[in-house]
């Protein structure tokens, strides 16, 4: 009895070493990103950009894939879908965390294991150059004048522009057609086109282009000047009592399967944390528009709440129509 028992014991032992052995080698293969917006937008910039110093820190290859559509729904959907060993990654914005109050799905991040909160954007209101408004006060007087004229830019229920939106109108009225993109770069592409009048969009995605004239901003949402935009008014210049929702902006976050193996998270959290705080990838989030947050654990957990609760509620508040159920009933506290 006793030779089985210890040749038992062995097998169980070998198999264990061999599992953590594998386990301490992640990654062995490439891993899988998904982006949930298109190419060319804030996300995607400032995944692509991260993405090689994250590459170095593993020792591996990350494919990325943009995977639009449904305000972020099936990027998130298809890698929620994928095995839970670490080889899919999702790469988002803010959007999840709106889902269920918007009735657009009934999982948010917390569905899944934040990896890293990489940073937050600044958001600016944009024009083309040949706009006849010089700023957003003069937009909103037109609008007022000219109900449901202007073109807005959007990326879909919950998306940034409507967000932005939904704050404006919870302290003034600007009605205006919403035009829906796959994410910030067809906008922008639209916007360079004459194809829209206006769009709230994060300053990473088309710093640049106001800075090479390319492009005009009429507001950045902040109640003062920001030193990445020189001339361009904060918000409060034509709306004073939206200060109330400020400082606010979207966010850009790694994610992976909830049940993926803890040594596999840990893993992940280092590398990202290096990758983020490099110098370099730091001279690219000041360049770009972008303020660095690199939270993990209980901290990203924390932003991700309060984010939520400001956002929600802000958007009740002001009756937005994509609203489908109270925040309360979700139990989404108020800030």
């Amino acid at each position: 009895m006793l030779k089985p028992t210890l040749s038992s014991l062995a097998i169980a032992i070998t198999s264990l070493s061999v599992a953590g052995s594998a386990l301490a080698d992640y990654p062995t293969r490439n891993i899988q990103g998904t982006i949930q917006w298109g190419a060319g937008g804030a996300t995607d910039n400032v995944v692509r950009s991260l993405t090689p110093h994250v590459e170095e820190e593993l020792g591996t290859t990350i494919v990325l894939t943009n995977r639009a559509g449904g305000t972020g729904v099936i990027g998130m959907n298809h890698v929620m879908n994928q095995r839970s060993d670490g080889y899919n990654l999702l790469f988002g914005a803010e959007n999840p965390q709106l889902y269920p109050l918007m009735g657009l799905a009934d999982f948010t991040y917390d569905d899944m294991h934040t990896v890293n909160i990489i940073g937050q954007g600044l958001v600016v209101i944009a024009t083309h150059p040949d706009s006849p408004f010089e700023d957003f006060g003069e937009l909103l007087e037109y609008a007022k004048e000219n109900p449901g004229e202007l073109r807005m830019g959007g990326t879909g229920a919950g998306g940034l522009p409507s967000t932005v939106h939904a704050m404006i109108n919870a302290v003034d009225e600007l009605d205006i057609r919403d035009v829906t993109f796959g994410g910030d770069g067809p906008g922008v592409t639209a916007l360079l086109g004459e194809h829209i009048d206006f769009m709230p969009l994060s300053l990473s995605a088309v710093a640049e282009q106001i800075r090479g004239g390319r492009l005009k901003g009429l507001a950045v949402l902040s109640d003062e000047e920001l030193e990445e935009l020189p001339g361009v008014p904060p918000i409060t210049e034509a709306l004073p009592d939206i200060e109330a929702f400020l400082p606010w902006g979207p966010f850009w976050g790694v994610f992976v399967h909830q049940d993926t193996p803890d040594d596999v998270k840990a893993v992940l959290e280092d590398a990202y944390y290096n990758a983020v705080a490099s110098d370099e990838f730091q001279q690219f989030l000041e360049d770009f528009g972008g303020a660095s947050l690199n939270l993990s654990g209980d901290e990203a957990q924390e932003y991700l709440d309060n984010w939520q609760s400001v956002t929600a509620w802000s958007m009740y508040d002001a009756e937005a129509e994509t609203i489908d159920v109270s925040p309360e009933e979700l139990g989404i506290p108020r800030p």
